[in-house]
C-alpha cells in the first residue's frame, strides 16, 4: 500500500518551513517512528517521523525548498521489499590465505558535536578536523558540514593537460574578497534579524543598570550544595535565584510584567518568564510557565531540561511562546555589561553579567566580594524611570538577602 508522508499542520503564526534534511533516500527501508525529514521553521526544527514500515519509493520535494502545512514530501510503500543486493562472484582461491586486514576503525568525533553533525560526517565519510566550525567556540554546525560539501561538489576535476586557452575577458571585480563565505542565514537567524529590528523601531527602549553582591547567595550554596543535589537530584545554580527574585519584583511592580496592545496596557497576572538559552542555530527562549508556583528545584530542572533540548532542537512551539518577561545570561561567555534587548510584546528584559570578585567597601572596610553586574531593560512607552529602577532594585535587595525570598518579605 502506497502512504503519503506530507507536511505536519504549522501553527497559526508559522506560515511555512524548510526542508532541511532528509535521512533517507529513495529504496532505502524505513522503520515506522524514525525521523525521515528534518524541517526548520523560524523557532524550531520539527522531525517528520516514517508513518509505517516500508520502502521509501519516492522524494517530491528537497533541501532547501519552502514546503506549507498538508504538502506532499515523500511516498511509501509499506508492501515493497528493498532490492538485495547482487551476488558478488567469489574470487578464485590462492594458494596461500592472505593475512586478514585489520577492520577499517570507526571515525572517532569530538564530543561536543552534535548528532545531526556526526551523522553528516559519517555519512559522507569526513574528517571534522578539516572543516572550519563558525558555532560558538568554533564548534562545527551543519551548516559548516554543508557548506564544505557543496564546495567539494563544486570544484572541477581538474584534466592532466589542458589545450591553450585564449585570455580570459577583463571581468569587474568580485563584491568579496578571496576567502569569503556566503552562507544563506538558516530560518531561525533569519527571524531573530527581523524581531530584532521590529523592537527595536517600535519601542522606546531605555536600559538601568545596578550591581550585586553575592557573597550570601554563594554561602548559602556551598552550605547546601550537596544535600540539594542528593534530594532533588540536579545542582542549585544561580538561575533559580534570579527567577525567584525577578518574580517577587514583578509582583510589586507589575506594569514591568505589563505589555502593549494597540492603545491598551495590558497587565498579566502570571508569571511566564522566559529564559534565553544560546544555540548553534542562534538565540531561543523557551518559557518557564508559572514560575511562581516552582520551588528552587522545579526551576534548576526546567534550566537544565531547556537547555539540553535546545541545543538538540527538541523544543515544541508551546514551550518558545508567550512569556511575559525574560532573564538572559551573557555572563556564562564573559560578558561584563551589556544592554538587552526587549523580546516583544513583552515590555522588560533582565540581563545579567559574568560574576567577578572585585573590591567593595562594607562598613568602612575594604573587602572582596563576589560581584554582578545587572541591566534592566524596559519599555519607556508605558514603563516610567521609577518603576523600572524600583524593580531592579528590589532584585538586587532579594538577592542580596536571599532569605527575603522564603520569607516573601
Amino acid at each position: 500500500m502506497r502512504i503519503e508522508v506530507t507536511v505536519p499542520n504549522l501553527p497559526e503564526s508559522v506560515s511555512d518551513a524548510v526542508l532541511l534534511d532528509w535521512h533517507k533516500r529513495p529504496g532505502d527501508p524505513v522503520l515506522k517512528s524514525d525521523n525521515l525529514i528534518d524541517l526548520e521553521t523560524d523557532k524550531v526544527v520539527l522531525e517528520v517521523p516514517v508513518p509505517e514500515n516500508g520502502v521509501l519509493l519516492e522524494i517530491l520535494r528537497h533541501k532547501g525548498d519552502v514546503v506549507t502545512s498538508g504538502e506532499l514530501l515523500a511516498v511509501i510503500d509499506t508492501e515493497a521489499k528493498p532490492a538485495a543486493a547482487a551476488p558478488v562472484p567469489e574470487p578464485p582461491k590462492p594458494s596461500a590465505p592472505p593475512p586478514a586486514a585489520a577492520p577499517e576503525p570507526r571515525p572517532e568525533f569530538p564530543p561536543t558535536l552534535s548528532p545531526a553533525v556526526r551523522r553528516m560526517l559519517s555519512e559522507h565519510g569526513l574528517d571534522s578536523a578539516a572543516i572550519q566550525g563558525t558555532g560558538r567556540e568554533g564548534r562545527l554546525t551543519r551548516e559548516d558540514v554543508q557548506h564544505y560539501l557543496d564546495h567539494q561538489q563544486a570544484a572541477p576535476a581538474r584534466p592532466a593537460a589542458e589545450p591553450a586557452r585564449p585570455a580570459p575577458t577583463p571581468q569587474p571585480a568580485p563584491a568579496t574578497r578571496p576567502g569569503d563565505r556566503r552562507v544563506p542565514m538558516t530560518r531561525l537567524r533569519a527571524r531573530i534579524a527581523e524581531r530584532l529590528i521590529d523592537a527595536q523601531r517600535s519601542t522606546a527602549t531605555l536600559t538601568t543598570f545596578n550591581e550585586v553582591n553575592l557573597k550570601n547567595i554563594n554561602d548559602l550554596r556551598k552550605r547546601y550544595r550537596d544535600k540539594f543535589e542528593q534530594a532533588h537530584k540536579v545542582k542549585l545554580g544561580y538561575m533559580s535565584f534570579f527567577v525567584k527574585a525577578a518574580v517577587e519584583a514583578l509582583k510589586r511592580y507589575p506594569i514591568v510584567n505589563s505589555s502593549v496592545e494597540g492603545n491598551d496596557i495590558v497587565y498579566h497576572d502570571y508569571y511566564d518568564i522566559g529564559l534565553a538559552v544560546s544555540t548553534d542555530r542562534g538565540l531561543v527562549v523557551p518559557v518557564l510557565r508559572d514560575a511562581d508556583q516552582k520551588d528552587f528545584a522545579d526551576i534548576e530542572k526546567a534550566v537544565v531540561e531547556f537547555s539540553k533540548r535546545a541545543r538538540d532542537g527538541k523544543l515544541t512551539y508551546e514551550e518558545l511562546n508567550g512569556g511575559t518577561f525574560t532573564i538572559t545570561n551573557g555572563g556564562i561567555f564573559g560578558s561584563m555589561l551589556s544592554t538587552p534587548i526587549l523580546n516583544p510584546p513583552q515590555s522588560a528584559i533582565l540581563g545579567m553579567h559574568a560574576i567577578k570578585d572585585r573590591p567593595v567597601v562594607e562598613d568602612g572596610q575594604i573587602v572582596i566580594r563576589p560581584m554582578i553586574y545587572l541591566a534592566l531593560s524596559y519599555d519607556h512607552r508605558i514603563i516610567d524611570g521609577r518603576d523600572a529602577v524600583s524593580c531592579l532594585y528590589t532584585i538586587k535587595e532579594l538577592l542580596e538577602d536571599p532569605g527575603r525570598l522564603l520569607l516573601g518579605v
